[in-house]
């Protein structure tokens, strides 16, 4: 048995999980979570987030491998050590509130420190301080059952905070909630957390809410998987427009310059013709040379005029 490492407050290696159908949850992964730390366990519906979570927090025991909390084995732990653990030590928030229906909302909050054996006046103001921060302190006296699924959500997020975990088991702890609640509760709970020194592990598969965490580990079919980053593009539109633009321009360039360097060359040639005697051209002496605009005439149409002038000279 080898010891994990002394930053670690979290350390897991070769977790192996079967269901109790023989299918398998976890397939060797393993990993370390510093003091903290806000890590993101990301991946598809499926793809062993929760169990790990649940392995982690000795929830599920792994059937083969290793847990360790500050350097102490939580697979070797008996049930009720465990179960101190996960009560002093842990905190849990589920993807669905379960709350105590009998209880009303600071008392479901403030029940975890209750059963720590804090008073109930201290447990009360700890309670009511989460559910201001959450946005909930008005419906404090309110029974569960009166409130909406994401002030439920809510609650229990107070509840686990308001003990002051080492560790914050989080599984997809929005997920009731609307997408504009999402942005608050989240940064209230990473807030919370870094002002705390509580380490979050937080089971999602949402990039936005992973983004939150400093770290990321992806999981897929039970196996943990490096993902690579590409940095974002600029739209399709604007890269395919500006080269477009760019070759237009380009193009009008050149056809501006093809335009004059062909009267450029014209011009050099009028000039040149107008230079050699005129018997070189064929014509009677003293003519003059061709007007300007027979100068720019196909390179074809000289050829045929040579010739014909060639043939007038043989007929005489």
């Amino acid at each position: 048995m080898v010891a994990p490492p002394d930053n670690d407050v979290l350390w897991a290696r070769a977790l192996h999980f079967q269901h109790s159908d023989g299918s398998p949850a976890l397939l060797g992964v393993s990993l370390g979570v510093q003091e903290g730390e806000i890590l993101a366990v990301s991946g598809p519906r499926g793809s062993g987030k929760t169990t790990l979570l649940r392995c982690l927090s000795g929830l599920a025991p792994a059937q083969r491998g290793e847990v360790w909390f500050n350097s102490v084995p939580v697979h070797t732990m008996r049930p009720l050590t465990r179960e101190r653990l996960r009560r002093d030590r842990f905190g849990w928030i589920d993807p669905a509130p379960a709350l105590v229906p009998e209880l009303n909302v600071w008392e479901n909050a403030a029940l975890p420190l209750m059963l720590r054996g804090t008073g109930r006046r201290r447990a009360k103001t700890a309670a009511l301080e989460w559910l201001e921060r959450l946005d909930i302190g008005d419906r404090s006296r309110h029974r569960p059952h009166e409130l909406t699924q994401a002030e439920r959500q809510r609650v229990s997020i107070a509840r686990a905070l308001a003990p002051a975990p080492t560790v914050l088991f989080a599984d997809e702890p929005t997920a009731p909630l609307h997408r504009a609640d999402r942005a608050h509760v989240l940064r209230t709970l990473t807030t919370a957390a870094r002002s705390h020194g509580i380490t979050v592990v937080l089971a999602t598969h949402d990039p936005e809410t992973a983004a939150l965490a400093d770290r990321t580990v992806s999981l897929l079919d039970g196996r943990r998987v490096n993902t690579l980053h590409l940095p974002a593009f600029p739209a399709p539109e604007s890269r395919a427009t500006e080269p477009q633009t760019r070759t237009a321009a380009s193009r009008g360039r050149g056809r501006r310059q093809d335009d004059r360097g062909t009267e450029t060359e014209g011009q050099a040639r009028a000039a040149g013709r107008g230079a050699e005697p005129d018997s070189a051209n064929g014509r009677p002496e003293g003519q003059g040379p061709e007007p300007e605009g027979q100068a720019a005439k196909p390179a074809g149409q000289g050829v045929e005029t040579e010739g014909q002038g060639a043939a007038c000279s043989l007929s005489v």
